[in-house]
């Protein structure tokens, strides 16, 4: 079968993929411009405070578990009533989430009785 002479024309040329982009992140043809310094800071910052974050919430876990680790020996609770035994770092635990249950609540509070009506 003979080819015609626009066929061979795309045979030999070939076919072109389309250009990737020069900045993943640039949006409606804005690879031509370069970052700004408080974009770049902006940026820079976040990735500082996630992993701030992230060391921060390690060291906690760490300071946990050697918390519970040291602390598992029973002691008495004297209440006004009467008295129970219990282990140190459960008396400790709950009373960290006591007080952070107590700050939440004193936040709500204040938050609806100083906010405009």
């Amino acid at each position: 079968m003979a080819e015609s002479p626009g066929d061979a024309a795309q045979v030999a040329e070939p076919q072109r993929e389309a250009d990737p982009p020069a900045h993943a992140g640039a949006d409606n043809g804005s690879a031509s411009l370069p970052e700004s310094r408080r974009a770049r800071y902006t940026r820079h910052g976040r990735r500082v405070r996630l992993y701030t974050g992230a060391v921060v919430f390690v060291a906690l876990l760490a300071a946990l578990v050697v918390l519970s680790t040291k602390n598992t020996r029973s002691v008495k609770l004297d209440w006004a009533v009467g008295s129970a035994h219990a282990s140190l770092v459960w008396i400790i635990l709950a009373a960290a989430v006591i007080g952070w249950l107590l700050g939440l609540t004193t936040a709500i509070v204040f938050h609806h009785r100083t906010r405009r009506p």
